[in-house]
Order: structure tokens, then C-alpha cells, then sequence
């Protein structure tokens, strides 16, 4: 059966493996398919890391404002 996902090999600890096999029993899904969505949630959570720094930058008293009526003319 050909698939459209990219396969990749990881190597996991036995606690981490231990764990996975446990929560993807729990929700009834194969562990690929749980450590997929784990991993997707880390991305963004680090993508919102990221985005939170730029706007923590950006945030400052001296920075130019722009009036929402101005902005989506």
C-alpha cells in the first residue's frame, strides 16, 4: 500500500517508548499515528515560541501605530 507520507526513522529511549505505546493505546491510534500528533503540537508550540518573540520585539512604547480603519482599507 503506497502512501503520501514521508517516512522517517527516530530512536526513542525505552521511558519514551514506554510512554507513546501507552498514550496511543489509550486513544485507540497506531504509535506512529501518536507521535505524529505529538510532534506537530511541539512545532507549534515552538512556531508560537518564535512568533511571541517577534511580537515581545515589535511591542515596544516607541513603536508606530497603525489605526485598524487605516490598516484594512
Amino acid at each position: 500500500m503506497a502512501t503520501t507520507k514521508k517516512r522517517i526513522n527516530v530512536s526513542v529511549s525505552k521511558d519514551l517508548d514506554l510512554i507513546l505505546e501507552k498514550l496511543a493505546k489509550r486513544d485507540q491510534v497506531p504509535q506512529a499515528t501518536k507521535a505524529e500528533h505529538l510532534l506537530r503540537l511541539a512545532l507549534e508550540m515552538e512556531e508560537d515560541e518564535i512568533l511571541d518573540t517577534i511580537a515581545s520585539r515589535r511591542d515596544q512604547k516607541s513603536s508606530k501605530l497603525v489605526p485598524h480603519a487605516s490598516a484594512w482599507r
